[in-house]
């Protein structure tokens, strides 16, 4: 049988036993210990399955549907994303020519901003946030496009097409769920577009994304984890830092 057969097999049984063991599997792939324990490690390490003492759980991914609003968000997690956006400011220099993406995380970011940053140059899809980058006296440009009501965040045709037109030093993103097997996802499917077109214009590339964030699942793909490096709060699982670039701001 080959390993894709086995993985199928392994994360079907899951999906109708929500936990298996070890010895289910031989009896079920009539594979040896050895090689079922290897299967489970590597869909361990892709986020699809947990692997636990003498077996494996149903990896606890949450897929959500719904979007909550930006006055929502901004009222959720408020010190860690607050907490996040200080320390991410520190990285920006003077000579940066960033994007900043819309979303609440992000948000807090363009607070922080102070000294050197406020001389570098900023690109945003994010209305509160390029008002906020206007009244600290930066240089920022918005992107053209439509706004969405529920997100305040431009997106569309016209804000693709304006991106082309640059190329990022850093681009500091906001995403609503990562996960190791899904990467990092949102909501909305025009939103997800813009967000991968920027972030493929950086040569440096931040996702924002408080502890809450992780094991959750939206429609729409952004990036795996490897195209993107995660500042956060506080990392809740070790495994993520296999795929990519991680830094927390409770860790100082």
């Amino acid at each position: 049988m080959l390993t894709e057969e086995r993985f199928s097999i392994i994360l079907h049984m899951l999906q109708d036993k929500h936990s298996v063991t070890v010895q289910q599997l031989c009896d079920v792939l009539g594979a040896s210990e050895s090689t079922v324990r290897r299967d489970l490690q590597t869909l361990d390490t892709q986020g699809r399955l947990n692997r636990v003492h003498g077996g494996a759980t149903l990896a606890n991914n949450r897929f959500i549907a719904a979007e909550e609003t930006m006055t929502t968000k901004e009222a959720q997690a408020v010190s860690q994303k607050a907490d996040i956006g200080a320390a991410a400011a520190q990285l920006i220099c003077p000579e940066d020519f960033a994007y900043i993406d819309a979303g609440s995380t992000t948000l807090q970011l363009v607070k922080c901003l102070s000294g050197s940053a406020l001389h570098a140059v900023y690109v945003t899809n994010g209305i509160a946030h390029a008002r906020i980058l206007a009244q600290k006296g930066c240089r920022v440009y918005v992107l053209a496009g439509q706004v969405r009501p529920s997100t305040e965040a431009i997106v569309g045709a016209g804000a693709m097409a304006n991106l082309q037109r640059y190329h990022f030093t850093k681009a500091f993103m906001g995403a609503n769920g990562v996960t190791l097997g899904e990467g990092f996802t949102t909501p909305d499917v025009e939103e997800a577009e813009l967000k991968n077109t920027a972030l493929n214009r950086a040569m440096e590339t931040w996702f924002l994304t408080d502890d809450s964030k992780f094991g959750k699942v939206y429609a729409a793909v952004i990036c795996p984890l490897i195209e993107g490096s995660i500042f956060t709060n506080h990392l809740p699982n070790e495994k993520y830092r296999q795929y990519t670039l991680v830094k927390e701001s409770d860790v100082k």
